[in-house]
């Protein structure tokens, strides 16, 4: 698995993960007919995600994730759609699904 996919289905599992906890969000998934989905599967999907992931990056995510809620965020015109600051454009990766962080927020970035 491409370790940016990993890192994003992390990212979605973890906030599936957060909103499952909380009781007004069950009430509202199941107004929409969503099912709840028990948490050994997710937990099972998450031990998946982490087997791909790099160390590194994911000590990156875990510490945005905690300080900010989110840690992987997207990048849309060059502004970082976590913090709002426009960021250089050294900083574009050069392959696409290349892995970078905010150097002003320090969140894993999503280039879309």
């Amino acid at each position: 698995m491409n370790e940016a996919l990993a890192l994003l289905q992390l990212h979605d599992l973890d906030l599936l993960e957060r909103e499952l906890a909380d009781r007004k969000a069950q009430t509202r998934l199941r107004r929409f007919g969503l099912a709840m989905v028990p948490s050994n599967v997710i937990e099972r999907a998450r031990q998946r995600c982490l087997e791909s992931i790099d160390p590194r990056w994911l000590y990156h995510y875990e510490r945005s994730n905690q300080r900010y809620g989110r840690g992987v965020v997207a990048v849309r015109d060059r502004v970082c759609q976590g913090c709002h600051i426009t960021l250089p454009t050294s900083r574009m990766p050069n392959a696409a699904g290349a892995l970078t962080l905010c150097e002003f927020c320090g969140r894993v970035l999503y280039w879309a």
